[in-house]
């Protein structure tokens, strides 16, 4: 089975083209693959399909073997991989998802796509459709109480739930023990990633992820959507582009309000190819 490992900002995938290979158990071949040990090394599987709705439909597994129902550094390499090795020669293109149908632009450098904006639709902010479990309609810098200390979070849905969590110092918080006590509490009935953030200006956010069923990954492209509406809901940064900096690089998000959408651009990069025997 022939496979091809890619990044976006650190975030990486093995990706698998379905056009040509077939995957009887994804949930199991998610977990052998992406063991950094034993198998390729990854955060997740990813798999490139026919669409009868798009351009094409991606399916997301997570390195536990849970399926995933958006990944926004994955669907920007899918875009990378479509052009890149042949499977189309348009540079918009759009790719179903199991959150909706995503639009995406396509920008390259010498025949190669190099950068990608994605359209990521809007951002859901109703606690109950997250989910989170509370009794105000949105989660807006609402106390929460994880491992005995209190935090205040903000509740945001691109596809995948997540609470945006503001700390003093990101870069030495304890996030192998904290991201897993959030992601099982009992407040988020489909766990949730978390994004520990702290701004740096008005345009500009620091974050890391605890991703639910893949632990702490070096970059997340719906947590970073999520970092910037939460950022701009709660008045730490202004309307506009945000830069996002993650552990794997930045991304600019924009919210465009009047049209309540989401946009998020940042690269995407081919690891090598190879072989699964």
């Amino acid at each position: 089975m022939k496979f091809t490992k890619m990044h976006g900002c650190g975030n990486d995938y093995v990706y698998i083209n379905c056009f040509s290979e077939t995957v009887p158990d994804p949930c199991a071949l998610a977990q052998r693959i992406s063991d950094r040990h034993f198998g390729v090394g990854s955060d997740g599987l990813i798999l490139i399909k026919p669409s009868d709705q798009a351009d094409f439909e991606m399916d997301m597994y997570n390195a536990d073997g849970s399926q995933g129902a958006m990944c926004g550094n994955g669907i920007r390499c899918v875009a990378k991989y479509v052009y890149d090795y042949g499977l189309t020669d348009k540079t918009e293109i759009s790719v179903s998802t199991k959150s909706g149908i995503k639009y995406l632009k396509l920008f390259t450098e010498n025949g190669k796509v190099a950068r990608v904006t994605v359209n990521m639709g809007a951002p859901i902010l109703s606690a109950a459709q997250i989910p989170i479990l509370s009794s105000q309609e949105q989660v807006i810098a609402e106390e929460i109480c994880v491992a005995g200390q209190r935090y205040e979070m903000t509740g945001v849905s691109m596809g995948n739930p997540h609470a945006v969590v503001p700390v003093d110092d990101v870069d030495h918080f304890d996030i192998e023990q904290i991201g897993p006590q959030f992601e099982h509490h009992p407040c988020f009935p489909d766990r949730v990633n978390t994004e520990f953030v702290k701004v740096l200006d008005r345009h500009t956010v620091q974050m890391r992820v605890w991703e639910r069923g893949s632990g702490e990954t070096w970059a997340c492209g719906t947590g970073a959507c999520a970092v910037a509406v939460a950022c701009i809901l709660n008045g730490w940064t202004d309307d506009g582009e945000v830069t996002v900096k993650l552990r794997g690089g930045d991304l600019s998000i924009r919210w465009d309000r009047t049209e309540n959408l989401v946009y998020m651009t940042g690269p995407a990069i081919t690891v090598f190819d190879g072989e699964l025997l």
